[in-house]
């Protein structure tokens, strides 16, 4: 995910969570900020896509030796290959990485 990319994400998902707290329409909302209504219920449904519940299975393996302060998450995934991340993550990130392993024949 680019930069740029990324700061739309933040900004929509700031600006959907403004308009839900501030009790005013969308139409409303909009007006008064400037913003073009039909992007809003795009993002709108971009986030909520994006949110969406998604499980997996997960198995806890037995920790192997590792450094004092040393902490990952393998993630292994069905064609056979894993992504190892570190605490601190960036789980946008980590969505898009996974998008383009997962996609990688």
């Amino acid at each position: 995910m680019t930069k740029r990319t990324k700061k739309a994400w933040t900004k929509w998902r700031k600006l959907i969570s403004e308009q839900a707290r501030s009790g005013l329409d969308v139409t409303t909302f909009c007006r008064e900020r400037g913003l073009w209504r039909p992007y809003f219920f795009v993002w709108e449904e971009r986030l909520r896509e994006s949110a969406a519940a998604k499980f997996l299975e997960v198995q806890v393996t037995e920790p192997a030796p590792s450094e004092p302060g040393d902490s990952h998450i393998e993630v292994r995934l069905q064609n056979g290959r894993s992504l190892m991340v570190g605490l601190g993550f960036d789980a946008e990130h980590v969505r898009a990485l996974l998008a383009v392993v997962e996609s990688a024949e």
